[in-house]
């Protein structure tokens, strides 16, 4: 496998709710060795804008062992000045993609025995109004692990420059005499042009080096599923695993690196929105 360097320098002007916002890639150099695939996060958006939340703020019980619903995705820390003295926290929870219908990926730490349903929805974010796009409930995995949820190909594509709110939400029940209870996370997806240099270095990238090239320019769930994919089909391959480890490191997600990639989950009726 050759080394290559890719060097870059992407700008790119989109809206974000909005608010005009120019993203700036800076000039990145990139080699093909497997352990380089590091998230190189881009900007985040200005302001209140992308604010949500990757996982749940405490375990549900169960056989959760502690551990909770979680975003495969990235976050930024930002504060927000309401007055001169009160300084707000917000966590935003946003990526980009170059996909017309992306893919996107969550650890579910439950059995399937002890989830009531699971419900994947995407709206569409236009002048500070929301409209669902989809909505879906899913079959369960058998047992905990990282699933991944497709917005399929028979919906309008995501619009270049438009946020769009997703929610994951699996509703809990332990105990069958005693009410569900609910587990979420929630963020953002963007959809951004490729650019001409980044086309044409793919076009000739094998596909661990496509998982690098998207993850050195910041365009996370297109890194995250080309990566999943390649574990899909060789699930026993331990340089596919150590990139998976090293992809998620770099976004903090270090404490669900080595849960199991599930080849799941259809949603549970046809009669999707």
């Amino acid at each position: 496998m050759k080394n290559f360097q890719l060097t870059i320098a992407l700008g790119i002007a989109f809206t974000i709710i909005n608010i005009p916002y120019t993203l700036q890639l800076q000039a990145l150099p990139v080699n093909n060795h497997l352990s380089s695939v590091k998230f190189i996060p881009p900007p985040p958006p200005p302001d209140r804008s992308a604010a949500g939340s990757r996982g749940g703020a405490a375990s549900r019980g169960c056989d959760a062992a502690n551990k909770t619903v979680t975003a495969l995705v990235p976050t930024y820390q930002q504060t927000l000045n309401q007055s001169k003295q009160v300084v707000v926290p917000i966590t935003q929870v946003w990526g980009l993609t170059n996909a017309e219908h992306p893919y996107f990926f969550f650890f579910v730490p439950y059995k399937a025995s002890s989830i009531a349903n699971i419900e994947f929805v995407l709206q569409e974010r236009t002048n500070n109004k929301s409209q669902t796009l989809y909505r879906t409930y899913l079959i369960p995995p058998e047992s905990p692990g990282i699933i991944s949820v497709h917005f399929p190909p028979n919906k309008s594509s995501l619009q270049v420059g438009k946020m769009y709110h997703w929610f994951f939400k699996v509703r809990v029940q332990c105990d069958h005499k005693q009410p569900t209870k609910l587990d979420y996370a929630d963020g953002w997806v963007q959809r951004v042009n490729q650019n001409t240099t980044l086309t044409e270095q793919l076009k000739q990238a094998t596909p661990q080096q496509k998982a690098t090239l998207y993850a050195a320019n910041g365009i996370w769930y297109d890194a995250i599923v080309s990566l999943a994919q390649l574990r899909h089909t060789n699930p026993q391959n331990g340089i596919l695993l150590a990139e998976w480890k090293t992809l998620l490191y770099s976004v903090g997600l270090g404490e669900i690196a080595n849960q199991p990639l599930i080849n799941c989950c259809q949603p549970r009726f046809n009669n999707t929105n």
